[in-house]
């Protein structure tokens, strides 16, 4: 592997990008879905127990413990925790002495803290992805943000290869889980002709992906196979092009899952990790300026087999692999000139090699998930030290689109509303879908965390989805909060002036129209059965699902003090709260940018601006040159035409030469 200053640059910089689309995102929500008026009021999990503070912190590691020191309650303890995160992130973003392991160790604790309370909203793969990327970039960053130039340790080649073993990770075990699954769409390649109706939140593009002919449907179904369980061996080779060949893959897929899809900052995140395969030498590349088909069949106990004799040697090619890194920084130290810097070099490797192997060791409990026989054979020590940091969320098992959902249609719970429980009026979100001469919509890095878990409901019985009485008891009352989560724009909203008296919810099945450009439809869809029976405040079913989920008011909120940092956060959030997600993510990442691209433009001109001084030097040559000819003449020194000439043209020679010196000595 060649320098990887640049790689790491990049990915700091992604890494700032991410946690302020998190961040952001999460902030315009929370009112909605975790204020005291929300549908899970964070509220409720922050009990006060009399123990002394660092128990507390032990047993739920979250900074809203400190928010009444501040007088802020749950609620404006979340909200100050998002906006410290988004303005850290933003900061990092615009200046690179902000990329630090100490600012990105406030990122990761602060979006901890509020993964503690987010329940069921927060508890999505690429969460607990963002929480072990963001503890591996605090080993990654550079611990200088005191000094403006960040120099490249030697041991850095360890922890940067941490994040290539995560990609590994990730892009291994989502290819095996599709199989180990037994769904036959993916064993019958046919995955993709249902995928982009049935996924989440489709952007317009999935409609013209999902008219593309099943021949090329099954061939991407083997590229995606290819590209999540064979290529990721790439990431270990020490064939340089092997590496880049992997990188330009893995982005391939991610980009064509961005454009189809929905998946807020989770392609973002999986990029990022993909930096940890370049060096250097590639990304000035840059700056100076295919999928194969399979048609062998095999059987699940097959592959099974293969998973049995593949996962160990993986884990093995993982140990080399970082041996490799730790002997090559080791022999970097021991090349550091003068005693001291060697000593220092030499402790420093020790620490970072030390963490790299630990992070390493317990990553493999997760990793062998997959395969029993593997993960039986894990040392017990480090399952045992896996159990005690799980709650920090460093090392996670994952398995992203195990089984391909909506084979038979996309299910989708449609909530209704009614004064007389005669006429019915449709609650329209804003992107999720519902209405069938609705686009789809492009929202993407923003998350909106209820219309992903509305898409989840739908999958299941009410009975698994116990928020949906939260939400169904919050439109009743007809709280603000929970209705900007439907529509920010109050004239959308079908109940504005006054809340309906009776909710239900229907289940539909929804399909693409063949032909958008006649129907003037994107959608069609077919009535399957009640989701959620009719019900109104005071009803006794509803009272009885409340209490049997836990969702009762438990006694008002208390109110917070009129003192500066609640009266802050409260002024914030009313000129935030007319935006959507998406306008506030694409204000911040357009602002952050523009200063990027002053910062790098202006930078640049007081170097183009220094030949002046080789100017004036030049001047002040010529200067005491003509003394020189004068004081010649005064003491009798004749001297002819042609001796004159030469002189001039000495003279005319002699200052190119100091313009060229002096150029020299700017470079």
């Amino acid at each position: 592997m060649g320098e990887i200053q640049l790689p790491r640059r990049l990915f700091l910089w992604s890494m700032s990008v991410i946690y302020m689309f998190a961040f952001a995102s999460l902030y315009i929500q929370i009112p909605g879905l975790y204020g005291n008026e929300g549908i899970l009021p964070a509220r409720w999990l922050m009990r006060y127990t009399g123990k002394p503070m660092l128990e507390q912190l032990k047993d739920s590691p979250t900074l809203l413990w400190l928010g009444p020191m501040l007088g802020l309650d749950t609620q404006q303890g979340m909200e100050l925790i998002c906006l410290l995160g988004t303005l850290l992130a933003f900061g990092a973003m615009v200046l690179e002495p902000m990329r630090d392991s100490l600012i990105f160790f406030c990122l990761w604790a602060l979006y901890l803290s509020l993964y503690q309370v987010g329940q069921v909203f927060l508890y999505f793969q690429w969460d607990s992805l963002l929480l072990e990327v963001g503890f591996l970039t605090i080993l990654v960053a550079p611990l200088n943000l005191f000094r403006w130039k960040q120099g490249l340790k030697h041991h850095d080649g360890i922890t940067f290869w941490l994040l290539r073993w995560l990609l590994f990770r990730l892009m291994f075990a989502s290819g095996v889980v599709k199989l180990t699954s037994r769904c036959p769409t993916w064993w019958g390649l046919t995955a993709l002709t249902y995928h982009y109706e049935t996924q989440c939140i489709p952007t317009p593009l999935a409609w013209y992906a999902h008219q593309a002919p099943v021949w090329f449907q099954k061939l991407s179904v083997v590229g995606t196979y290819v590209i999540e369980i064979a290529v990721p061996f790439l990431f270990f080779l020490p064939i340089r092009s092997m590496r880049i060949l992997s990188f330009y893959l893995q982005v391939l897929l991610q980009i064509c899952i961005l454009l189809t899809g929905n998946y807020n900052f989770f392609n973002l995140l999986t990029i990022a990790l993909c930096f940890s395969l370049l060096d250097d030498e590639h990304i000035h590349v840059w700056h100076g300026q295919c999928k194969k088909k399979k048609s062998k069949s095999f059987t699940y106990h097959e592959f099974n087999q293969w998973l049995k004799m593949i996962t160990g040697p993986t884990i093995w090619i993982g140990v080399l692999s970082l041996t490799w890194e730790i002997v090559t920084a080791m022999f970097k130290c021991a090349c550091v000139r003068g005693f001291f810097w060697k000593l220092w070099s030499t402790v420093q490797w020790a620490i970072f090699a030390s963490a790299a192997a630990g992070m390493f060791a317990i990553s493999l409990v997760p990793y062998t998930f997959i395969e029993y026989d593997a993960n039986s054979k894990i040392w017990p020590g480090i399952k045992r030290v896996y159990d005690d940091v799980d709650r920090f969320q460093l090392v996670n098992s994952y398995g992203l689109f195990r089984r391909m959902t909506g084979v038979g249609g996309r299910p989708e719970v449609v909530l209704e509303g009614s004064f007389d429980k005669e006429t019915w009026t449709e609650i329209e979100f804003m992107y999720k879908p519902g209405n069938v001469s609705g686009p789809p919509p492009v929202v993407a890095p923003h998350q909106p965390r209820l219309d992903w878990q509305m898409w989840f409901a739908a999958l299941g019985p009410q009975a698994h989805s116990p928020w949906f009485t939260g939400l169904v008891h919050r439109l009743l009352q007809g709280k603000k909060d929970v209705i900007s989560l439907i529509q920010t724009d109050e004239s959308q909203y079908p109940f504005s002036q006054n809340p309906p008296v009776f909710i239900r919810a229907q289940l539909y099945k929804y399909w693409f129209i063949d032909d958008v450009s006649q129907t003037k439809q994107w959608w069609r869809r077919q009535f399957i059965e009640e989701f959620y029976p009719t019900v109104f405040l005071g009803d006794p079913n509803l009272e009885a699902l409340l209490s049997q989920h836990g969702l009762k008011d438990k006694g008002p909120a208390k109110r917070s003090t009129e003192a500066f940092v609640p009266a802050t956060l409260k002024c914030i959030r009313e000129h935030v709260g007319p935006l959507t997600g998406p306008q506030v993510l694409l204000s911040l990442f357009v602002t952050g940018l523009a200063i990027c691209v002053l910062k790098g433009l202006f930078g640049r001109a007081p170097r183009a601006s220094k030949p002046k001084p080789a100017v004036a030097e030049n001047k002040t040559r010529k200067a005491k040159d003509v003394p020189v000819a004068a004081e010649k003449k005064d003491h009798g020194k004749k001297k002819d035409v042609s001796g004159s000439t030469n002189e001039e043209k000495e003279i005319t020679e002699e200052k190119p030469m100091d313009s060229e010196k002096s150029t020299k000595r700017r470079k």
